[in-house]
């Protein structure tokens, strides 16, 4: 496993996106809406990406902003094979959120781990599926 990127829960991620970019030289790689969400993938130069996460209406980015407010929402690990690092997390009694891969961003298979087995922290895997 290697690190993939911090997704962040934002109300406005243009502006994080410009300032982040100001403060980390971190240009915007990829941006999409997925889920009703915007999605915004910052490029960083040691490797990796920050993720910023702007709900739309309703959705768990939506409801993690009302709860926490804006902040890191989850950390994702890189696999080459989703579905083998879910069974080992299997195997070691974690909690699952996804029992099965599914589609993520940026065209990513990606599954979520439940933090209450993961010492408080959303974990996803992420298995790219278009080179990136």
């Amino acid at each position: 496993m290697e690190f993939d990127h911090v997704g962040i829960a934002t109300r406005d991620a243009g502006a994080l996106a410009d300032l982040f970019d100001d403060l980390f030289v971190a240009p915007i790689a990829h941006e999409e809406r997925f889920d009703g969400m915007r999605v915004v993938f910052l490029e960083l130069s040691g490797g990796g990406y920050l993720e910023l996460l702007e709900p739309g209406d309703g959705g768990p980015v939506a409801d993690f902003l009302d709860r926490s407010g804006p902040g890191i929402h989850h950390v994702a690990l890189g696999t080459e094979d989703v579905a083998a690092a879910l069974d080992r997390a299997r195997s070691l009694g974690v909690e699952l959120i996804d029992e099965e891969p599914r589609p993520g961003a940026w065209g990513h298979d990606v599954a979520f781990l439940h933090p209450r087995s993961t010492g408080g922290v959303l974990v996803e895997f992420v298995e790219r599926t278009d080179g990136q």
